[in-house]
């Protein structure tokens, strides 16, 4: 089932077309970015003392480094986050889902349920089959450009108010709402992302991913290398 985001068509993180791939799980490693320093990290996101959003799966950093090198001269990725427990996934999932509710009390359940999709993964798909959220497989990156001073670009919005943008217009890869400043900064962040094989989540500029379910049914592939990684 496609779902309708903006002008285009979107198919969601949690399509029954996306959730119907296997895992072929590769058991490659994660790999903890404060062991390097050619990546920046931000500050610990979304709770306090935050110990796993540095870990990515060891060929996603890799990538990273290699779409680095693509970059014009003085920008550089820093990494909002890597990794997310299925505990944090829920509890993001709920805090949305009821951002989204009071923003349309009439909704019925699913309508909220699907909106909540664009901007997170479910654990529970609406017809209670298991989902496998990307960042719980250390498959997905929100990332976004820094300048050399390592200060945040214009790209339209910072990740960290993604909650507060509702309507998710401002998060959407192509948002007809932002600078055209924010809009060359992203297509400059999405060329080299995609020219090293990772993919977007379009209604989420900063989220990319390689090896993952998404991933998989963007590139045609018949599997996904990477599932949930448990007790990180």
């Amino acid at each position: 089932m496609l779902q309708a985001c903006s002008e285009q068509s979107i198919t969601l993180i949690n399509d029954p077309s996306v959730s119907a791939l296997p895992i072929n799980e590769s058991h490659e490693p994660l790999v903890d970015l404060r062991g390097q320093t050619i990546i920046s990290l931000g500050p610990s996101p979304e709770i306090p003392n935050n110990q796993d959003y540095t870990k990515v799966r060891k060929s996603v950093y890799e990538k990273l480094l290699e779409a680095q090198k693509l970059l014009p001269v003085g920008l550089r990725f820093c990494l909002y986050e890597g990794y997310r427990s299925l505990t944090l996934q829920d509890r993001l999932f709920k805090a949305r889902y009821a951002e989204v509710q009071r923003a349309h009390s009439a909704w019925s359940h699913e309508e909220i349920f699907m909106e909540t999709t664009k901007l997170v993964s479910p654990l529970t798909n609406l017809d209670g089959t298991q989902n496998v959220p990307p960042h719980s497989t250390g498959a997905a990156v929100d990332v976004y450009l820094i300048d050399e001073n390592g200060n945040p670009v214009d790209m339209g919005m910072l990740i960290k108010d993604w909650i507060q943008d509702v309507d998710g217009s401002l998060s959407l890869m192509h948002s007809t709402r932002i600078s055209q400043q924010a809009k060359n900064y992203r297509n400059i962040m999405s060329e080299v992302l995609s020219q090293v094989g990772l993919v977007n989540y379009p209604t989420e500029y900063w989220h990319w991913s390689y090896g993952d379910r998404y991933w998989a049914f963007h590139k045609g592939v018949g599997h996904a290398m990477y599932g949930s990684v448990r007790n990180k």
